[in-house]
């Protein structure tokens, strides 16, 4: 219940509906009872021949009698024994209620019932009938209900948990995994969803049912419904105890969906790779080995919601016989009484033995209701709780309390022995620190080239900038300033970035490029395409800027996806430039013009170029390089200087010779698929 406590601010906005569905389940839960108590009247009529008149008038003259009885006892009773008289107050104050209400039903409900036993027994079927119609109804506007307040409250939790994902820094969301969030997002919160539907519908519906039986039972004979309350603790027990291990088994069944979702992610996303090394059997069988690991787990769960049932309905059983067995003593008997312990205010006849069956029995059907929706209750705790686990995560990058103004970038960024290691998902890992004690300054206006082999640290030191993650030591200063105590929105507009990877949305061309802008007027769009050579293959695409790119900008190719990301860039007008491998998807021809755009468009800001190909034109295009290797700063110069003084970049330099300049050729500039992308764009 503590799981769900944490939904009540969602659903709190929609409380009237909440009360009124309430209010249909007491109707719902009233009519239940009072369809099991017609079984008094019906055995009356059709077992001891009586009809419902004579039995009122015979219950009148009883209580008439036990009225005056009482009150002759109270009379002979002296003032001292106060515990007696108080006694015969109660029972004679029982008695004159119970005269009242039966002399109210002779005199206006018995005139509209019929004198007939079989129009009697019509009536009560047909009043039966009624009432289920009723209450059909009730449980239909209940359920609506309900459904409408988990559906707004569910929206509101997946609002709510993306605003907070997002809030969340890059590393964060890196060691959590998108296959992780996407569970949380779909299979975790449709579980949830159900559990709500369950809890505000059922949960609330089912005991309130069994309430009403309860009353009308103690209402009948308190002291044999009381003992049938002896169950209770057992069952509350073993409920406590299948609802531990439940949940446990919950947790670790979409744990183990997660890591399902992780091997269809990584078996889609890499699908070329797949299908050109033919390991499709490999993720098969990888496939295979985690859903019969969801197997086992989830099976763990239908054990114990198998068990469930049958024992709530066993122990169910259990409390209604103890309850009818010493009743049926009694009705035998002609007694109220079992060794020498009174039973019943009078002997009981076989209409109110059926009638206490009824009630008993039909508490345990909502509690047979309640036993089959358990395990989904639990596994919806755990659910919910995976959900706010990822609510509750703290960032490791966040804004300060008080930030201070950061102007536009004007006099140098400096890197003061920085030092930084990639958190791990388990505390024991190891992983060595991919920044060792960097100390880098690089003047405002500069464009400097950052080099190094594979895992060198050459991307993460750029990355520290739009703080994608903070450094673990040292720290980085913009114009003299620490960006950590600037606010996050205020340093990252002043920095545009351009990845290896390109990264673009599902809408058209036009809005990917002013995604970097939003508020950007169309011209200032067309300026900045213009600039990236966009506008060079536009013209071919079927609807031009308004054409949809797809997942992923798919149905561009990758030195078209490189220009829009370019683009992108240009339009945000910012100070920080940052290009990893910006250039790396583009033909030769391609790249010397972006190369002659990006040497104008740098002018006035500071540029880190990340490359692994040391190219004439990135000498021409930077001013200096700097040179990473295992996560230190090995040397910062011209390339003169570096070839004359650090043997790393020479070795590097003259490996890349030996490989050779080879660049992918851009299909669309060579001429050679532009009717084949416009047929894909259209």
């Amino acid at each position: 219940m503590n799981s769900f406590l944490r939904i009540l601010p969602f659903i709190w906005p929609y409380r009237r509906k909440i009360l009124l569905s309430t209010f249909f389940a007491l109707v719902v839960a009233f009519l239940w009872g009072a369809n099991l108590s017609v079984a008094f009247p019906i055995v009356k009529v059709l077992l001891q021949g009586e009809t419902i008149s004579d039995y009122v008038d015979q219950q009148i003259a009883l209580c008439q009698e036990e009225i005056q009885q009482r009150t002759r006892a109270l009379e002979r009773l002296p003032e001292s024994r106060l515990k007696r008289r108080a006694r015969e107050q109660h029972d004679l104050a029982a008695a004159s209620r119970k005269l009242i209400l039966l002399t109210w039903l002779k005199s206006h409900v018995l005139p509209w019932v019929p004198r007939d036993k079989f129009d009697t027994f019509a009536l009560l079927l047909g009043l039966l009938v009624l009432a289920t119609a009723i209450k059909g109804v009730c449980i239909f506007v209940q359920d609506v209900l309900v459904g409408s307040v988990v559906e707004l409250g569910v929206m509101s939790i997946r609002k709510e948990c993306f605003r907070r994902a997002l809030n969340l820094d890059y590393q964060t969301l890196q060691l959590a995994g998108t296959a992780d969030l996407m569970s949380r997002f779909t299979n975790d919160i449709t579980v949830m969803r159900a559990g709500l539907t369950l809890l505000g519908g059922k949960v609330v519906r089912e005991p309130l049912k069994a309430l009403a039986c309860v009353g009308f039972a103690l209402w009948v004979n308190w002291r044999l419904t009381l003992m049938s309350a002896l169950f209770v603790p057992i069952m509350a027990a073993v409920f406590y105890r299948y609802g531990r291990i439940l949940k446990q088994a919950s947790h670790r069944m979409m744990e183990s969906m997660s890591r399902i979702y992780k091997s269809l992610e990584e078996t889609f996303d890499a699908l070329k790779i797949v299908i050109a090394f033919d390991a499709a059997r490999r993720h098969r069988q990888r496939f295979h080995r985690e859903n019969k690991e969801y197997y086992h787990k989830a099976m763990k769960v239908v054990q114990i919601d198998a068990l469930t049932s049958p024992t709530t309905e066993l122990l169910g059983m259990l409390a209604v016989s103890v309850a009818i067995l010493p009743s049926a003593y009694l009705v035998l008997r002609g007694t109220d009484s079992i060794w020498g312990i009174q039973l019943s205010d009078g002997p009981m006849d076989i209409a109110e033995l059926s009638v206490l069956y009824a009630f008993l029995a039909g508490i345990i059907d909502p509690v047979r209701k309640l036993s089959s929706v358990y395990a989904k209750l639990k596994r919806a705790a755990a659910a919910t709780d995976r959900i706010f686990e990822l609510c509750d995560r703290q960032p490791l990058v966040s804004d300060p309390e008080d930030p201070v103004p950061l102007p536009r970038h004007s006099e140098s960024i400096e890197f003061r022995r920085v030092s930084f290691t990639y958190a791990q998902h388990r505390q024991h890992a190891h992983r060595p620190p991919a920044l060792e004690d960097v100390q880098l300054t690089v003047r405002a206006g500069e464009v400097l080239a950052v080099v190094g082999d594979n895992g060198s640290g050459k991307t993460t030191l750029v990355n520290l900038l739009p703080r994608y993650y903070d450094p673990d030591h040292g720290a980085v200063m913009i114009d003299g300033v620490d960006i950590r105590d600037v606010a996050l929105s205020d340093l990252r507009a002043q920095i545009g970035v351009v990845t290896q990877e390109t990264l673009l949305f599902d809408d058209t061309i036009f809005e990917n490029i002013r995604y970097g802008r939003p508020d950007a007027t169309p011209d200032e769009v067309y300026a900045a395409a213009e600039k990236a050579h966009v506008t060079a293959f536009i013209d071919r695409l079927p609807e031009g800027f308004q054409t949809v790119i797809g997942p992923k900008g798919q149905r561009l190719s990758g030195g078209q996806r490189q220009r829009v990301a370019l683009a992108r860039a240009i339009l945000r007008d910012p100070a920080i430039l940052i290009l990893d491998e910006a250039t790396s998807a583009v033909d030769a021809q391609s790249e010397a013009e972006i190369q002659q755009v990006l040497k104008e468009f740098v002018r006035g800001r500071t540029a880190f170029v990340i490359t692994h190909w040391i190219t004439p034109r990135v000498l021409d295009f930077v001013t200096r390089i700097a040179v990473m290797d295992k996560g230190r700063l090995v040397a910062t110069g011209s390339h003169e200087e570096l070839m004359r003084s650090c043997p790393a970049y020479v070795n590097l330099y003259h490996a890349q010779q030996q490989r050779g300049p080879t660049r992918p050729a851009d299909p669309v500039a060579d001429g050679t698929d532009g009717q084949d992308t416009a047929a894909a764009a259209s």
